[in-house]
């Protein structure tokens, strides 16, 4: 049975059968699309369905933002997003274009989720199998037993209200938070989600072991809101999964699809402004000079970064550049790529490898902003699913370490390169022996990058940290307030950063974009329409 027919059978009803996209002639309302991450894919397929024109843009050479590719000596190495859940938000997208996912895409289950490594050399086999994950901690804490499955009914509980009743619901009036309010306290939002795990589980590793999550999306799990324990249902539910060639092969999949459809994509394009006439966004101009006209604009890049450099200040009554200096953000990371002339066996497809500390570290990086000398660790080896992503007998990983944003100070073009090598030591130590005898391959990614080469405000890898007073309605919202027609997709908006985030906030764009017939086209504009005329 393929992953696919699996899915089908799950008791909820978002994956849509397949249809075919609405036409867009010339005389179509004209999107533009800002980045290509994978919201900027996804908004671009879900624009281009249903009837408008649509060009997309990205400063990188490829697609896929935080996604994209980098290929070195023969090994392929995924940039960003690692690990897949909820993959229906991905055949949603391919189902829009009358297109089977699986017709292009090879999507194969990761088990166990994860191991996670403790300082001290024992290691807990994270699955999806509630049997499997209660000798686990039986092993460790038989008292919390009982906790833990109490814990999976508060997940699923939050889950079916978090991600399912609210995760493609936009949050623009204050209303729309206000009509939620009990059923968030019902559902203890107020609590961290360390504190609500707590609340379950006296052993520390197995809190840890369920408290982890926040950092798959630039959360503390000490800061943030308990209703990101939902992750801990998602996976469950649907499982992980990887797409055999990397992640990049979605990424491909979904510029394909675009490229099917006609969509105009231009690597390499750069935007400098968001135009704006009347306090209606009118289009773009790039760095070059070049103007490009639109009905409207979808950004996908960071939000911090568009409302404080692609809107002029004199449009934005809400978003001034101090509230968006004064937001929270969320941490950096630290990211090296590396091959090895040799294969590790005995190494999962994802590690994650716990440090001496855990509140101490984190509160370090989220707090004091300081670069910290011991640090916890995700390993990706994708060799262990995908031997094609390296050549032969030889194994590709990344390895991520959460680390303050630029607000820390530290000059990363000096501190990378030691950086690296205590991280280098660290594998060698526990879980990579005789690592540095076997590199054949290296790069890094730093803060310093994820400003430069993703646009990302204060270099934060997640763009707007998740806490609770920045959730649902407090995080920028996914329809300007202050520009008509300007709306947004990606980690910084609602409803937060991780795979099935993004998608979602691509998902809203179908509530709050007026459809092509409400926009009156009858002045073509160089490519864009009049303004759309109110919709009921």
């Amino acid at each position: 049975m393929s992953w696919l027919t699996r899915l089908a059978h799950r008791d909820d009803a978002t994956l849509n059968t397949r249809t075919e996209p609405a036409p867009a002639g010339p005389d179509a309302p004209h999107a533009v699309v800002v980045g290509a991450g994978m919201g900027g894919l996804a908004s671009a397929v879900r624009l281009r369905a249903r009837g408008f024109r649509v060009t997309l843009l990205d400063r990188l050479d490829q697609p896929g933002g935080r996604a994209r590719v980098f290929e070195q000596d023969g090994f392929t190495f995924d940039a960003g997003p690692t690990v897949i859940t909820a993959p229906f938000l991905f055949e949603e997208l391919w189902s829009l274009c009358g297109r089977d996912l699986e017709d292009d895409v090879e999507l194969v289950p990761v088990d166990p989720f994860y191991r996670i490594r403790f300082d001290d050399g024992t290691a807990f086999n994270y699955t999806g199998d509630t049997d499997e994950m209660v000798e686990e901690i039986r092993r460790f804490a038989p008292e919390d037993v009982d906790g833990y499955r109490r814990f999976l009914e508060k997940s699923e509980e939050i889950f079916e209200v978090g991600f399912e009743e609210l995760g493609h619901v936009p949050f623009d009036n204050v209303t729309d938070m206000l009509r939620i309010v009990p059923a968030m306290m019902k559902l203890e939002s107020h609590r961290t989600v360390h504190s609500l795990v707590s609340k379950y589980i006296s052993h520390p590793k197995i809190r840890k072991v369920l408290s982890f999550h926040p950092l798959l999306v630039g959360g503390n799990p000490f800061s943030t809101t308990s209703i990101y324990t939902l992750i801990a249902h998602l996976e469950r539910k649907w499982g992980v999964w990887y797409a055999m060639g990397g992640t990049g092969s979605l990424v491909q999949g979904l510029s394909d699809l675009l490229a099917d459809l006609d969509v105009t994509q231009r690597y390499g394009a750069e935007v400098d402004q968001i135009l704006v006439e009347d306090e209606t966004a009118s289009g773009v101009r790039l760095s070059s000079g070049e103007g490009i006209p639109a009905d409207l604009v979808v950004s996908n890049a960071d939000v911090g970064w568009t409302y404080r450099h692609l809107v002029a200040p004199e449009h934005r009554d809400t978003w001034t550049d101090r509230k968006v200096e004064d937001m929270d953000y969320s941490m950096s990371l630290f990211v090296w790529y590396f091959g090895t002339d040799r294969t590790y066996e005995d190494v999962e497809h994802h590690s994650i490898l716990l440090g001496p500390r855990y509140k101490g570290l984190l509160d370090d990086i989220f707090d004091h902003k300081e670069l910290a000398d011991d640090f916890s660790l995700y390993l990706h080896r994708p060799t262990k699913t995908d031997p094609s992503m390296a050549p032969d007998g030889h194994d590709a990983f990344y390895v991520l370490s959460p680390v303050p944003h630029l607000e820390s100070g530290v000059d990363w073009r000096q501190q990378a390169e030691p950086y690296r090598q205590a991280v280098e030591e660290y594998l060698a130590d526990t879980v990579l022996p005789d690592l540095g005898e076997h590199l054949v391959t290296s790069r890094m990614l730093t803060p310093r990058e994820f400003k430069t080469d993703y646009k990302s405000l204060k270099g934060a890898a997640f763009s707007v940290e998740p806490k609770l007073t920045q959730s649902a309605w407090f995080r920028p919202h996914n329809q300007s307030e202050d520009v008509d027609h300007l709306y947004f997709a990606g980690a910084g908006t609602h409803p937060g950063a991780g795979l099935p985030g993004v998608l979602s906030s691509a998902r809203v764009l179908d509530t709050i974009v007026p459809a092509p017939d409400a926009f009156d086209v009858s002045v073509p504009q160089n490519g864009a329409g009049a303004h759309p005329e109110p919709v009921a």
